[in-house]
C-alpha cells in the first residue's frame, strides 16, 4: 500500500516518501497510519455484517498488507475491543486474518513483528501470479471464501504494472474468493504523483501509465466492474480519508 503527494509540487518536496514502482515502501505507516482509516470504520464491523455461513472461523484478507501494522492495527479494533465483544479471548479464537504482500522483507518485518501469531499469519505472495496459498488457507479453515478482505491502496499498483486487464482481474479474484471487499481506490492525481516521483529518481516509467483507459474516477470504475462483473453490490461507504479516498465496502449478492 501506498501514498501519493498533493499536487503542490513544494508540499512534495517536503513529504516525498520516494518510489516504490509496486507500493512496498518501507516506511509506509510513518506517514499513513492506521488510524486514518480506523476511525472510519465501526468496531461492530464483523458483527454487521451478519452471520459466517455457519463456520465457527471468521476470516479475513488483508491484501498488500506492507510490514502488518494495518492488519494488526485492524484486528485489534474489531476484535479486541471489549466494547464491542462480550470475551475478547473467545472471539480471537474464532477470528483469523491473513496478510500478504509481493515484498518478502516487509513480509519478514511483519512475521517478526506480529504481536497475535496465532489469529494472524503473513506470507509473501503476488496475487498476480498465484492465488493458490489464499486456497490453501481457505481450506485450513473449512471456508470457501474470506468473509472480509481488505483491498487499501493497492488498485493503483497493480493497474499501473499490468494494466486495465490487471487491475480488472484483481478485483475479479477478490470478489471471487471474499463475501465482502472493503476497498480503498487511488484517485488518478496519485498515478500522477506515483509517475513524477519514478522519474525524479531517473527511473523508467510504468509500462502501463500513458496507455491506461481506466482514468479518472478510478473508485467508480472498481464499483461498476464489481457489480456488473463480479456479482456484488455496494452497501456501505464509510466516508473518506485524511487523504480523500473513500473507504467502499462491497457484499456478494
Amino acid at each position: 500500500m501506498a501514498t501519493c503527494s498533493t499536487d503542490n509540487d513544494a508540499v512534495d518536496e517536503i513529504n516525498d516518501p520516494g518510489a516504490a514502482p509496486y507500493g512496498n515502501f518501507i516506511n509506509y505507516y510513518t506517514f499513513n497510519p492506521p488510524e486514518n482509516r480506523l476511525s472510519l470504520i465501526p468496531t461492530s464491523l464483523l458483527q454487521d455484517l451478519g452471520p459466517s455461513d455457519g463456520h465457527q472461523s471468521t476470516l479475513i484478507l488483508d491484501v498488500g498488507c506492507n510490514s502488518g501494522e494495518l492488519s494488526v492495527a485492524f484486528y485489534k479494533h474489531l476484535v479486541q475491543d471489549p466494547a464491542c465483544v462480550g470475551d475478547s479471548n473467545s472471539s480471537r479464537q474464532n477470528v483469523n486474518l491473513l496478510g500478504f504482500d509481493l515484498d518478502e522483507m516487509l513480509i519478514q518485518r511483519a512475521q517478526q513483528t506480529n504481536p497475535l501469531p496465532g489469529n494472524l499469519s503473513f506470507i509473501t505472495l503476488d496475487i498476480t501470479k498465484d492465488t493458490e496459498p489464499l486456497q490453501d488457507f481457505l481450506t485450513l479453515h473449512g471456508c470457501s471464501r474470506f468473509h472480509l478482505c481488505l483491498c487499501l491502496a493497492v488498485t493503483m499498483w497493480v493497474h499501473l504494472n499490468h494494466g486495465d486487464s490487471g487491475l480488472l482481474q484483481l478485483l475479479s479474484r477478490l470478489a471471487d474468493i471474499s463475501q465482502h471487499v472493503l476497498l480503498e481506490a487511488q484517485p488518478w492525481k496519485c498515478y500522477r504523483s506515483a509517475a513524477r516521483r519514478l522519474r525524479k529518481l531517473g527511473r523508467s516509467d510504468f509500462d502501463h501509465f500513458k496507455t491506461l483507459k481506466i482514468r479518472g474516477d478510478v473508485a467508480q470504475h472498481a464499483r461498476e466492474h464489481l457489480e456488473t462483473h463480479c456479482g456484488m453490490e455496494l452497501v456501505q461507504s464509510f466516508g473518506s480519508t485524511s487523504w480523500d479516498r473513500k473507504l467502499l465496502l462491497f457484499r456478494k449478492r
